[in-house]
């Protein structure tokens, strides 16, 4: 298979119609060139062209089985382009690809188109011939059956999500896929036909009696079947009441919040956040006032101080002097001593000690404080009213931003309404919520008992398939039952055989596709498939099961790209690989292995779909990966308008805007 084009016309984000060239391109010496790769950042549109090529081959089934035909319809509505200048009514898809089936290639273009809150319109062209003679259930059929919707899933999906397949411990998302890859579903569906051919021939050797309680059983498996389709129906009857008390509800919320209503849902809020701001304010003021008590008026004399602490200097310097003075005056009767008669020595000596004592005199003190009250002051000042400052200027602010606080609440609280002019409309809110909660309620109960319904026919039908085992003829037959009940076991026999060596094979090639794309640390981790289940597990090298909901998320989606690629390898169906948001997850180790190693070779055909910091410049334009990007597109959003547009090139080589209508 391979896509060649899709067209978006008013689809998601796209506005208007968007045709893009997807048929992958060869280089000058007819190299096949398989990767198509669309840039966008978060937001732009990427997602659009995964859901786009999903929605059109799968229609409701692309969003899961158990969607109604009602919220399949609202699904479709919320798809139509919503932008600021255009609001169309209607969309549609179409999708251009074609398939090889047993030697011979087709092309199909299928177009899905809707409006808004009708049922979608669904026309397939083979060769550009419109297959007129099926309707819209049975084109879809044939799309079921040309890429069944358990295999798509393994080949169209999310980087991201993908890697919720190595947490699957049931085998439930491999088993159908791998049943369809493999071609064993095609057995079980060739014996589903030889039964349905042996039981009306089964049932000719069966006891009268017998054959009125299988018609029994038969009856009310049909009534319980009934009874389910008809509990389906009422309970899809209820999907519109709960829409339309869903828009009365936010018409009443709309109508509060005109009110004023969104105020007054705060408004004890705030009330409580004031009492709380006023407590706050009054610590702070506390505060305020205990650094004033203490060191912070000495702050805001900085210049007198300053004057203070050099007079508290000379003063101390005098002081010292004057002791000085005193010692060398006691001093100086033993020196007199020693000169013994020397006059002029003695008066010499005595006249300079006057001198040197004249000046000392002369200085005064003013404020005469001991050593101990002078270091008190010097620390009061330089230490304790810097400090009060700081800590009063953090307090002031504060206060400052909690009066703020206190008006702007007081403003919010004076915004909301009193209580009795919403209080209508919250009691019409809370009785629209209750009448739609007991809808919602009647819903679930139908959906219940048809569930139970449902069951007891699903075992009716067991009990009917038991009667026809029970009295299974095994000599009064015609050949061709004969012939048809040894089909039956034979194929039992080879559906056994295939999927035992199928699985081998499977496990074979994943575990080439994980070593090629793990760490060196983990390339002698083996793999071991569940016949039954599926279930692919983990071996480390001393044969223990790894534990694999410990793994990283990045090796987890590892794990699951193997799963993927091995699939395909041992499937042989040639399908194209669309990946959303591919690296994601992954360190730069991880990221390197799978643009280089698995990308370029994952199929004949795949588009990938990326931010930039993904496929990053240097992988754009370096190493096999670069060598083998067929084309590229940046999808570009504009916020003014809310919509995209899509220009060849990508973020770092932009060629021209491309084809909108």
């Amino acid at each position: 298979m391979i896509i060649k084009s899709l067209s978006l016309n008013n689809f998601r984000v796209f506005s208007g119609v968007h045709n893009i060239d997807l048929a992958p391109k060869t280089d000058a010496q007819g190299n096949n060139k398989p990767i198509t790769l669309f840039g966008g950042l978060n937001g732009a549109g990427k997602t659009s062209i995964l859901t786009a090529v999903q929605l059109s081959l799968y229609g409701r089934a692309a969003f899961g089985f158990n969607m109604s035909a009602t919220e399949y319809q609202e699904q479709l509505a919320s798809l139509i382009h919503q932008g600021s200048t255009v609001k169309p009514n209607s969309a549609s898809i179409e999708l251009v690809f074609s398939y090889n089936q047993q030697g011979q290639e087709n092309e199909y273009r299928v177009i899905r188109s809707w409006e808004r809150n009708k049922k979608d319109k669904l026309l397939l062209y083979t060769n550009d011939v419109l297959e007129s003679n099926l309707s819209y259930d049975q084109c879809q059929a044939f799309l079921n059956e040309l890429i069944p919707t358990g295999i798509a899933d393994l080949f169209f999906f999310d980087g991201e999500k993908i890697a919720e397949l190595a947490e699957d411990k049931s085998g439930l998302v491999l088993q159908t896929a791998v049943r369809r890859l493999l071609g064993i579903d095609v057995i079980d569906r060739l014996k589903n036909d030889l039964n349905i051919f042996l039981k009306p021939h089964q049932s000719q050797a069966m006891p009268q009696k017998v054959k009125q309680e299988i018609a029994d059983l038969e009856e009310q498996k049909k009534d319980c079947e009934q009874a389910s389709d008809v509990l389906v129906n009422t309970a899809d009857q209820y999907v519109a009441q709960i829409t339309e008390l869903n828009k009365e509800i936010d018409q009443a919320h709309s109508e509060m919040m005109n009110l004023g209503g969104a105020w007054a849902k705060t408004k004890k809020q705030e009330e409580a956040r004031v009492t709380e701001l006023q407590i706050e304010k009054k610590t702070l003021e506390a505060g305020i006032r205990k650094e004033m008590e203490s060191s912070l008026p000495l702050s805001l004399a900085a210049n007198t101080l300053k004057g203070l602490l050099n007079t508290l200097d000379k003063e101390a310097a005098v002081k010292q002097k004057q002791a000085f003075t005193q010692e060398l005056s006691a001093y100086l009767d033993t020196v007199a001593e020693k000169l013994g008669g020397n006059d002029s020595a003695i008066t010499a000596v005595n006249e300079s000690f006057a001198q040197y004592s004249a000046s000392t005199e002369k200085a005064s003190l003013q404020l005469d404080l001991s050593e101990r009250e002078r270091a008190q002051i010097v620390h009061q000042v330089e230490v304790s009213a810097p400090t009060s400052h700081q800590i009063f200027e953090e307090l002031k602010s504060h206060l400052t931003q909690v009066e703020d606080d206190i008006d702007n609440a007081a403003v919010n609280i004076s915004r909301a309404p009193d209580e009795e002019r919403v209080a209508e409309k919250l009691n019409v809110i809370s009785e629209l919520n209750s009448k739609k909660i007991a809808v919602v309620v009647k819903r679930n109960a139908e959906l219940a008992e048809a569930k139970i319904s449902i069951s007891k026919a699903i075992e009716l039908a067991k009990n009917i398939q038991k009667l026809h085992d029970k009295y299974r003829s095994a000599s009064n037959v015609s050949e061709a039952v004969t012939n048809a009940e040894s089909t039956n076991q034979l194929l039992n026999d080879f559906a056994k055989q295939l999927t035992e060596v199928r699985v081998k094979q499977l496990e074979t090639e994943f575990i080439k596709s994980y070593q090629k794309l793990a760490r060196k640390d983990d390339l002698d981790i083996s793999a071991r498939i569940n016949i039954q289940t599926f279930d692919v597990e983990l071996i480390d090298e001393q044969q223990n099961v790894i534990n694999r909901k410990a793994l990283s998320a990045g090796e987890k989606q590892i794990y699951a790209i193997a799963i993927l690629e091995a699939l395909g390898k041992t499937s042989g169906r040639k399908l194209p690989i669309i990946i959303d948001t591919p690296l994601g997850r992954l360190d730069s180790h991880h990221r390197d292995k799978l643009v280089e190693r698995y990308f370029p070779d994952a199929s004949h055909q795949v588009i990938i779909l990326s931010t930039d910091t993904e496929v990053d410049e240097k992988y754009f334009n370096q190493g096999r990966f670069a060598e083998s990007i067929s084309h590229a597109y940046e999808i570009q959003f504009d916020g003014n308008t809310k919509s995209s547009s899509l220009k060849e090139g990508y973020f770092w080589q932009q060629d021209s805007i491309l084809e909108t209508v």
